[in-house]
This record gives structure tokens, sequence and C-alpha cells, in this order.
């Protein structure tokens, strides 16, 4: 007997008949009541998201890091490669350099960041210390939310289908933001 996977259960599913799930439902509109109820599941999956990264570094050893402290540290550490303030704010698509620029100071008081200067360009890689916490919270990652998640084939495909279609979305808003900054 073959064992349902919940998660792609739940990801093949059809969508329900009646109301969709909205968190602002003045802002439906009838040309895509779908992007509304996307908006919602943006909301509750970012905070979801933001809480998991946070509980896994804490039980990697680094506590009370915020989300962006989180996400800066795994981007230092990637490619274990000397970053750039204005590469780690193009790669996570921040505009407010001093938001990456507080969360890399947070990071080298606590000794898992160090930034190094040849000429006036200042870069930023991780230590040794770093890189066992970031070793460690992939463990628990994989532990805690890869053994859940327990995707076969065609889930890892619908996910990976998924984050395209996120990057596109990301470009549209983005867009539209620059839109919107010009009324």
């Amino acid at each position: 007997m073959t064992k349902k996977n919940p998660a792609r259960a739940a990801a093949t599913s059809p969508p329900p008949e009646g109301p969709r799930i909205v968190s602002s439902a003045h802002l439906v509109s009838p040309r895509s009541n779908e992007m509304s109820e996307f908006e919602f599941g943006l909301i509750v999956a970012g905070n979801a998201f933001h809480r998991w990264i946070t509980h896994c570094m804490s039980a990697a050893g680094l506590k009370d890091l915020t989300p962006l402290d989180v996400l800066v540290l795994h981007h230092v550490t990637h490619r274990a490669r000397d970053k750039k303030l204005s590469d780690i704010c193009f790669i996570m698509n921040v505009e407010d350099t001093h938001l990456i620029n507080y969360s890399l100071k947070k990071l080298q008081n606590l000794g898992v960041v160090v930034s190094s200067k040849t000429g006036k360009e200042v870069t930023y890689a991780s230590t040794d210390l770093g890189r066992q916490h970031v070793d460690r919270y992939r463990e628990i990652r994989e532990s805690c939310l890869i053994n859940a998640l327990n995707a076969d084939d065609a889930l890892n495909r619908d996910i990976g289908d998924l984050a395209r279609l996120l990057r596109l979305l990301s470009g549209i808003y983005d867009q539209a933001a620059r839109s919107a900054a010009s009324f």
C-alpha cells in the first residue's frame, strides 16, 4: 500500500469552492481574486518561515537573532566567498543597506562574521564559528524540516515550480513598487 504524502496532497488538491481566504477583503480584485488569496498565503508562510529560521538558528546555538540576521549569516556563508554590503543587499533584494549593515555588525560582535578591507572596499565572510553554527543549522533543518516534508520527486518538482513562480512574482511586485513610487 502506498502511503500518501500530506504535503503533496495539499499541493495538488483542487481549490475549495466558496469564499477565498484573504487578509484584506477590500483589496480583492474581480480580475484576480487569487492574487489576494496568494498574498494572504505569502503573509502566513513568510511569518512561519521567519519563526522557523530563528528557532532553528537558536537550536544551532545562536540565540536572539532576527530573521534578517539569520538570512545575512547564511548569505555571507554561501559559497565561502567574501561578500560586499552592496552585493548582499542586491541578492537579498533589500533596498535599505543600513538594515543589512546593522545585521553584519551584530554578527561581527557575535564572532560569526568578520570584515576585511582592501582599499575602500569592505567585504564580509563567515568565521569558523559562523560556519559551525551554519553547519549545525543544516543538520537541524534536515532533521526537523526536510524529514517532515518527506518529499517525493513530484512534490520536489512542485516546490521548484513554486520557487520559479515566486521569483517571477517578486519581479512583478518590484515593478509595481517602482510604478507606485512615481505617483
